[in-house]
């Protein structure tokens, strides 16, 4: 799909924009998206072309012309996302327009020799429609045939990878050094793989469906098991030199502070990350109910629970600021697992964040999502699903057989 950077962006934004709020006129697209109405005709007819839109019903008008609506085709195509962690796979089946078809879960060793080919098998399950060794976490199509076209797979690591089209992983919490993720499972599966850093993963998905469709410029912060970060520049997912970008749990914030799983002293995430959370409960009070229990506790009131939150949305509050005061976003989006308990952090983090942001950015709208484990994987699938408007090309040579499939000129 040729077409310049901005016409990409365009592209990727209509589809974003149809899919988040449903059919709309030529003249409501303009409207919306700010373009001419002679780009949004140009645009569309190209997008329609690719079998990717269609005109629906005519919209009543007060007078004048009807309007002819416009709605994403779901069946152009879809991708499959895989969210990897220490012990377990997540697998969605996702649409062009957003769509969950079906999602899966099942154990994983990442240590284990045969790793990648558990992974394998898992991806395999999905695409055959077996679901074999898997547990469904919602029901899947029931008609496997009768599918969007499979575009290719996104999988999303809590590491670094240097090329999301290579997909070499380096990931410390996997125990993955220079793991050739993408070459084994494209070796497998004969289909487009695209590999990269979950929380990158994340902000591609906000970009498309998320309320980051309608900025250009915004951060994702993630909270969970680790602290991560996505930044959102100029519409593209910057990812640094060797894609390292975003490692926001390992900003130094003691150099005397408790050891990180990284090897350091005093990163954020030793504060904030779940095991830091878990230590300053246990320093507190002996309590070793793990995290939903110390979430419980603080919502029912409890004391030293409340402490940990506040002291943890306090810590997590400063170093945010200053990556706020750094990157200038228009918004910020806070999502994972820890949101669940977000009414306890606010309480330490919205007046340490406040009081930290540089003067005239300290409106900066900071907005929570819900969270469900299966969003990780919804990110991956979004690597694919996102990669025909691609104009930075970080999909490379995979990005060009996604765009081969979608236009049905690769079986």
């Amino acid at each position: 799909m040729a077409g310049t950077d901005r016409g990409d962006l365009t592209r990727t934004a209509i589809l974003a924009l149809l899919g988040t709020v449903g059919p709309l006129s030529r003249t409501e697209l303009a409207r919306e998206l700010d373009l001419s109405p002679a780009t949004v005709t140009q645009l569309t007819r190209e997008l329609m072309g690719y079998g990717m839109l269609e005109e629906l019903d005519l919209k009543p008008s007060r007078g004048g012309r009807p309007a002819q609506r416009l709605g994403l085709v779901g069946s152009a195509g879809r991708a499959l996302g895989v969210k990897v962690t220490a012990d377990h796979l997540v697998l969605v089946d996702v649409r062009l327009d957003g769509e969950v078809l079906g999602a899966w879960e099942c154990a994983f060793d990442p240590s284990s020799r045969e790793a990648l080919d558990r992974l394998a098998d898992a991806v395999e399950a999905v695409v055959s429609g077996s679901g074999r060794g898997l547990t469904a976490r919602t029901p899947a199509s029931a008609d496997h045939g009768q599918a969007p076209p499979l575009l290719g797979i996104g999988v999303g690591v809590p590491g670094s990878v240097e090329d999301q089209a290579v997909g070499t992983v380096n990931a410390p919490t996997l125990g993955w050094q220079a793991m050739p993720v993408g070459e084994r499972l494209r070796r497998r599966l004969k289909l487009p793989v695209l590999v990269e850093n979950d929380v990158n993963a994340l902000a591609a998905a906000e970009r498309l469906y998320g309320r980051g469709r309608t900025h250009r410029d915004f951060l994702v912060l993630t909270i969970g098991r680790g602290v991560g970060a996505a930044i959102v520049a100029d519409g593209r997912v910057y990812r640094g030199a060797r894609g390292g970008a975003g490692e926001f749990g390992h900003v130094p914030v003691d150099p005397a502070g408790p050891v990180c799983g990284c090897g350091a002293r005093g990163c954020l995430e030793a504060y904030v990350g779940s095991a830091g959370l878990l230590a300053a409960a246990r320093a507190k009070n002996g309590d070793s109910a793990g995290l939903t229990g110390l979430g419980a506790a603080g919502a029912a009131g409890d004391p030293a629970a409340r402490e940990v939150f506040a002291e943890a949305g306090a810590v997590l509050g400063r170093a945010a600021a200053g990556l706020i005061n750094v990157v200038d976003p228009e918004v910020v989006v806070v999502l994972g697992e820890g949101t669940a308990d977000w009414p306890l952090w606010r309480v330490g983090f919205d007046p340490a964040v406040r009081a930290q942001l540089y003067p005239g950015r300290r409106d900066i709208s900071i907005e929570v999502e819900s969270w469900d484990d299966t969003s990780w994987a919804q990110g991956a699938a979004a690597l694919v699903l996102a990669t025909p408007f691609d104009a930075a090309g970080a999909a490379g040579e995979q990005g060009r057989l996604v765009r081969a499939r979608l236009i049905g000129t690769t079986p």
